[in-house]
């Protein structure tokens, strides 16, 4: 899943286009978003095109199975529509809506340093893993963490997280540097 937002223009990845669907332009959309439909929420996106950054209008919606097709305005035949596919569909950050405290987005821990209650430096947060239970982060070592373990620490508000700090670019987790994975 890319939830990494474009480091100079700060957006983010919601969705993928795939092949092109019947003969008036529909094209395959793959969410990554949870729910899937919530991408629907969203009219316009951003798509890099041969090294061109445009902007695609969503003007039409269906479920089509487990998956959904869409169309976006002035690509009204399978040629035109064709061109999309296999891009990326991407909004501002800002666009993303406000979450509730204590709640994150993927992208924004990304990158955090953590350490344990003792002061313990692990490294940072390389990606988050979704396994049903509960999301894990990976926190691989730099040259600042105290040794050269890569980590999977269970995203567990108030059990295991306990404090995630934006600003300062911080997570303090209840975790042991001798824990094994």
């Amino acid at each position: 899943m890319n939830q990494c937002p474009d480091a100079n223009n700060r957006r983010i990845v919601l969705g993928k286009l795939g092949k092109v669907h019947g003969i008036k332009g529909w094209l395959k959309l793959q969410s990554f978003t949870d729910p899937p439909e919530n991408i629907l929420q969203y009219s316009e996106f951003l798509v890099d095109q041969k090294g061109q950054r445009l902007s695609v209008q969503l003007d039409a919606s269906h479920q089509h199975g487990n998956g959904i097709t869409a169309h976006f305005k002035g690509y009204d035949t399978p040629e035109s529509a064709k061109v999309l596919t296999g891009a990326e569909l991407s909004v501002p950050t800002e666009q993303l809506p406000e979450l509730q405290a204590g709640e994150f987005y993927w992208f924004q821990l990304q990158g955090l340093r953590v350490s344990n209650e003792q002061g313990v430096d692990f490294g940072v947060i390389k990606q988050l893993i979704e396994t049903g239970a509960n999301d894990v982060l990976v926190v691989t070592p730099d040259e600042n963490s105290c040794d050269d373990r890569e980590r999977l620490i269970p995203y567990l508000a108030e059990q295991v997280i306990l404090n995630v700090d934006l600003d300062a670019g911080a997570v303090k987790v209840k975790w042991e540097a001798d824990y094994l994975d």
